[in-house]
């Protein structure tokens, strides 16, 4: 009998099984220049927000097809949904 992979809908690559994934876009996000990204505030209050968000599929956003936690780590970035959820920072 084959398993089946169930994707949750409202996890974030943090919480998923899929570690390699993981481990690349949180390296990409500390990669980002200091000046790129928000702090850490910003960052978890944008995925707070992400989380509830109808839209969010297995660590994706489908209005953009981004990782949200890219996303949200960068200051130029705001939401995609219409009207935005958070917007960017200055």
């Amino acid at each position: 009998m084959e398993q089946r992979t169930r994707i949750c809908r409202k996890c974030l690559l943090r919480d998923t099984p899929e570690e390699e994934t993981w481990k690349n876009v949180r390296e990409y996000v500390e990669r980002l220049p200091e000046e790129d990204r928000v702090d850490e505030q910003v960052y978890e209050n944008r995925i707070l927000v992400c989380r509830s968000c109808d839209q969010l599929l297995g660590g994706m956003c489908r209005k953009c097809g981004c990782f949200v936690e890219v996303r949200a780590a960068m200051k130029l970035r705001s939401c995609p949904d219409v009207p935005a959820k958070w917007g960017r920072e200055r």
